[in-house]
Parts: structure tokens; C-alpha cells; sequence
């Protein structure tokens, strides 16, 4: 990390989890643990339990956000969310292009960019997400998948926009595998990112863009990845439902 430049951020993905009665009581346990944090704290929540978190969340260091955005205003997109939605709930952030998002549900690096540019525009701050699967990166094209993921990603984005632009390296051989990307691997992919970001807005945006790791980062290897000069926080899966762990790399990275 290199917090002379960057914020760093630590943002829980608490994925398909949690009831808005079981969100409170893990919300309840984990703001005294997190009170003092010397980096910015977001849980990204089920939309269910967005106003909930909201509620909790307010007066505290804690941010919310929400795990995906549609890319129009409003329509016929049956069971979609829209941006302004999200904002009037008390949103702050959003992710945007998850693996399983991806994966799971047709998302492509076009929509991906678009649901960017929607949570943009109505002044959410969105982290994006990139990262390869285990196939591409035995195919040896990881820099060259990471790199135009993100330049797609950041079509149309402006230099001032960038200011509300995380992007999470998230291997996609790691997620909820238990597999974690070496530190000098997320060291390595993140600095790419970096420099990807300086090739479309200079070097200044660049070294003020916050890049995240977003695979198993979890209580055991926090501080070794944090420690790295590119790693500036982390999009937490698994360990984000569970407050002792997520307060563990909160300090991590408030060192």
C-alpha cells in the first residue's frame, strides 16, 4: 500500500448472504471492532438488506454498497436495480463485473463498463472487478486479459470520474476456492492494473487509483499482501461474514 498516494479500502462481498435480521446482528458485532479503522470500510450487501445496513451504518466509518447495477435508468429489466435506486437507499458504493456475475449470469466487458458508467453518473463510487481464470493463466495471457478487461471497463470514464473508480484483481481460480494468489502474484497483476490506468489517464490518476485483491484475502495472509506497494485493500468474500476475521484485515491495512 501506499497511503502518501491512495486510499486504501477494505470492501466485504458479502455475496448471496444474510437475512436483513442476520445483516443487523452481524453489523452490530462488527462496527466497535472496526471503529478506529485507518482506511475506508464498505460492506457490499444483498439488495434486501441495503436499507438495513444503511440504518446500522450511519454515524459510523462504515460505508454500504450494493454488488451489481443495471445500466439503465429504469424499464423493463425485471428484477434489476438501477442506479438511482441505490443512491436514494444511501448506497455509496457499488461492484461492478464480479467473476460470478460474469460467470454465472452473461455479464461481458461491455456491460461491465456500462453498469460502470450508470453507477458513475449518478455519483456512486464503484469498484471493478477483473481478473483471469485458472486456464488463462496457465495460457500465460493474464497481463494481457487483466489489461484489456480494464481498458474496456474504463471506456468513457474521465479523468475526474477516475476519483470514484476502485478496480480488485480478482483471480478467478481464487474466489471461494480457498486458492490464494501468491503476494508477488497480486503484486505483480496489480501493478499491470496500474499501469494500464497510467497508459489511459497519466501517471498522477494512476498513482491516486486505489487497486484492490480480491481473491481469499482473509485474516491469515492480509498483512503479507497489504504489504505490497500495489495491493491497496481488498474485496473480501468469505471472511467479511465473519467479524473477528474482517476486523483482523481491517487493521491489516490500517497499518
Amino acid at each position: 500500500m501506499n497511503k502518501a498516494t491512495r486510499k486504501a479500502v477494505i470492501a466485504g462481498n458479502w455475496k448471496m448472504n444474510k437475512t436483513p435480521a442476520q445483516a443487523a446482528a452481524l453489523i452490530d458485532e462488527m462496527l466497535p471492532l472496526v471503529k478506529d479503522a485507518d482506511c475506508e470500510v464498505v460492506i457490499c450487501v444483498p439488495y434486501v438488506d441495503l436499507c438495513v445496513a444503511v440504518e446500522k451504518c450511519k454515524g459510523s466509518n462504515v460505508k454500504v454498497g450494493a454488488q451489481n447495477v443495471h445500466f439503465k435508468a429504469s424499464g423493463a429489466y425485471t428484477a434489476e436495480i438501477s442506479a438511482e435506486m441505490l443512491k436514494e437507499v444511501g448506497c455509496e458504493y457499488v461492484i461492478t463485473g464480479h467473476s460470478e456475475r460474469r460467470q454465472y449470469f452473461g455479464e461481458t466487458d461491455e456491460t461491465v463498463n456500462l453498469r460502470t458508467l450508470a453507477g458513475l453518473n449518478a455519483g456512486l463510487k464503484v469498484i471493478v472487478c477483473v481478473g483471469e481464470t485458472l486456464t488463462q493463466r496457465e495460457q500465460g495471457i493474464t497481463a494481457e486479459l487483466v489489461a484489456l478487461q480494464t481498458k474496456i471497463a474504463l471506456k468513457d470514464v474521465t479523468a475526474e470520474q477516475m476519483a470514484n473508480v476502485i478496480i480488485a484483481y480478482e483471480p478467478v481460480w481464487a474466489i471461494g476456492t480457498g486458492k490464494t494468489a501468491t503476494a508477488e502474484q497480486a503484486q505483480e497483476v496489480c501493478a499491470i492494473v496500474r499501469d494500464v490506468v497510467c497508459e489511459l489517464y497519466g501517471k498522477e490518476v494512476a498513482e491516486a487509483t486505489t487497486v484492490q485483491y480480491g481473491g481469499s484475502m482473509n485474516a491469515g495472509n492480509a498483512d503479507e499482501l497489504l504489504g505490497k506497494p500495489d495491493v491497496d485493500g481488498g474485496l473480501i468474500g468469505g471472511a467479511s461474514l465473519k467479524a473477528p476475521d474482517f476486523a483482523t484485515i481491517v487493521a491489516a491495512a490500517s497499518k
